[in-house]
């Protein structure tokens, strides 16, 4: 393919500080809480270890006695709880009366994804999350990536929000079968990409129509945030700038529904 894209346990007070919170609100506070039934569908699907389930008190009904059974063939502890509580280690997120403790999900590297993309002999399709501050972006657009064949997504470890539970609940699963690599900078994971021969794409405003273009090569898309938008650097390092064309009164969609608009179309590319 011709290279013709335009560039573009801390003492306070000499006292050994203990956190006086009840366990499960300890708990919450980390990544390693999965909420919601289809979150832990897959987490059990998924293999991962897992600590202990919090079932809501009363009548079980639906698809969460086919987990409850499923955890308990594994020799899961599972434990009731009132729904005041789960409404509050959940932090008001939908926990449809379930929600898993588990270890905390391992973060990869960018060598890591691209070995992924060579131990299925395809063409590396990776996907750059720049910024994204919002847990419902960041969690749908992991269920984009993992939805459409992506190998992996890279986000950074500052400035943009991480594996927090609500992005669990969001990815409705998917962040279980995604590598995720978490990498200090940016612009050096780019870089590594480019090194390794992938072609880097920026979703912005002002750039080709994705449609248009030609994705059928290794492709690394960034989308960035809906407040900034792709960084500054990061899109002057781009060897392409994509957009979607907009035909109403608004001037943009959500992220992650341009990322599931333009990644459909890389997969498809990919795979024509």
């Amino acid at each position: 393919m011709e290279k013709n894209y335009k560039k573009y346990g801390e003492k306070k007070n000499n006292r050994e500080y203990k956190d006086k919170r009840e366990p499960f609100e300890q708990e919450a506070s980390s990544e390693g809480m999965v909420i919601g039934r289809n979150a832990v569908r897959e987490l059990l699907k998924s293999g991962r270890a897992v600590d202990k389930i919090l079932v809501q008190k009363g009548e079980r009904e639906g698809s969460i006695v086919a987990l409850v059974a499923e955890a308990v063939s594994r020799k899961i502890p599972i434990i009731d709880a009132e729904k005041a509580k789960l409404d509050k280690i959940s932090a008001g997120a939908n926990h449809q009366g379930i929600i898993a403790m588990a270890a905390e999900k391992e973060y990869c590297t960018v060598e890591d994804i691209l070995n992924i993309a060579k131990e299925r002999g395809e063409k590396p399709f990776v996907v750059i999350a720049d910024g994204i501050t919002d847990p419902h972006n960041l969690g749908a657009l992991i269920r984009c990536a993992e939805g459409v064949g992506a190998h992996g997504l890279i986000i950074p470890k500052r400035r943009a929000v991480g594996l927090t539970p609500v992005v669990t609940k969001a990815s409705c699963g998917a962040i279980e079968h995604l590598a995720i690599a978490k990498v200090t900078n940016l612009s050096a994971a780019v870089e590594k990409l480019r090194e390794n021969g992938l072609w880097i794409f920026a979703a912005e405003a002002g750039g080709s129509a994705y449609y248009d273009t030609d994705f059928k090569c290794p492709t690394a898309l960034i989308l960035g945030s809906e407040g900034e938008g792709v960084s500054r650097i990061l899109k002057e390092n781009a060897d392409y700038i994509v957009s979607i064309p907009m035909y109403g009164h608004v001037n943009s969609f959500n992220v992650s529904t341009a990322a599931a608009v333009i990644l459909a179309e890389i997969s498809r590319q990919h795979r024509s």
